[in-house]
């Protein structure tokens, strides 16, 4: 396994460290003795994980929009990182429907404000940016998307994704072919992990039916997505920026996902849930036809576990395990810090 006190004293900059994967990151880091800034908007949801979890206490957090290219680099420059982890995007398909200007503003424009700061600057050694397994021109087949696969994301959350692909590579191409930046993106799949309260994802939806005592409602239970909990994809990245930190000629473009035994579908995913819970809570199919969503999606990791010898952790039946013990923890007012303590050591235990 990747040794995470590689980060120990490393100075890291975080964009988006305010959302539920940049706090469980940034919880992660600052456990490891990395020393941590984050740039991105309020938390994005309420009840929020970054809040709950009191996650400012463990960095420097600074608030601003990456749209806002003068805050950004003011921001960047007081924290002179050496590693720098691209999260901030406008995460939902459904809401680049409702708002696809901000989505593009966001998912395009928020990349190349970061890698224009990390052009100026000269203190950033490893860059990372985090899109999504939707980046792909879905063709709707049963096997693995891999890395040399057509990017054409159908929605405008999907599609400003692959743009900001695209805008990675040429900065890489154009401005960083020296190698004096070592440059990645990370292609993940669906994550779930305790303090997700997002709208329109399925895991937070079944938290909250649970609090109202209510049935969870499934709006597309026949669609298959890889499923992992949030320390997986998190221990990649981690794992990624550090190694090209070291050997600049692993950067390149990789697919983070689980094995094929993972790849569940939706109405599977929530039955474990409901198992996992106990109790006489149910769930219930409501198609509702909404906007356009892949049906069939997977990808194929072979690259990553070629290069860097990774294995997924944990499987899909802990990781719902662990989200709902989260989920408890927090519903009884236990202490959420030191219940996601557990679950980091406990992760990187394997």
């Amino acid at each position: 396994m990747f040794d995470i006190s590689f980060y120990k004293g490393k100075t890291v900059f975080i964009t988006g460290h305010t959302g539920f994967k940049g706090s469980w990151l940034c919880k992660t880091l600052a456990n490891a003795g990395a020393v941590v800034t984050g740039y991105s908007l309020n938390p994005p949801t309420n009840p929020s994980l970054f809040e709950i979890a009191e996650i400012e206490n463990d960095i420097h957090s600074f608030i601003g929009d990456v749209r806002d290219y003068t805050s950004l680099q003011a921001a960047f420059y007081a924290a002179q990182p050496e590693i720098v982890l691209h999260l901030a995007a406008q995460p939902i398909v459904r809401d680049s429907y409702t708002d696809p200007s901000y989505t593009y503003e966001t998912n395009v424009m928020g990349t190349v404000n970061i890698l224009e700061c990390v052009r100026k600057g000269n203190c950033v050694k490893s860059f990372l940016n985090v899109t999504t397994d939707k980046v792909y021109l879905n063709k709707e087949w049963t096997w693995g998307y891999r890395e040399n696969e057509e990017l054409d994301g159908y929605d405008p959350y999907s599609n400003s994704k692959s743009c900001s692909e695209l805008i990675t590579h040429s900065y890489k191409n154009s401005f960083f072919s020296d190698g004096r930046v070592a440059i990645s993106t990370v292609r993940a799949g669906n994550v779930i992990g305790g303090g997700d309260f997002a709208n329109d994802r399925i895991i937070p939806d079944c938290i909250r039916a649970v609090q109202k005592r209510d049935d969870i409602i499934v709006r597309n239970p026949f669609s298959t997505r890889p499923y992992q909990h949030v320390l997986e994809s998190l221990y990649a990245y981690l794992m990624i920026a550090a190694e090209q930190y070291i050997d600049s000629t692993v950067s390149g473009w990789y697919n983070v996902g689980p094995d094929d035994v993972d790849c569940f579908q939706t109405s599977a995913l929530v039955e474990l849930f409901v198992n996992k819970w106990g109790g006489d809570i149910k769930w219930i199919d409501r198609y509702d036809g909404g906007p356009h969503e892949a049906n069939f999606l997977k990808l194929d990791c072979s690259k990553l576990k070629s290069t860097f010898g990774w294995k997924p952790h944990w499987n899909l039946d802990m990781a719902v395990e662990k989200v709902v013990e989260w989920s408890k923890c927090w519903m009884s007012n236990g202490d959420v810090r030191a219940c996601m303590d557990e679950q980091i050591e406990c992760f990187l235990r394997g």
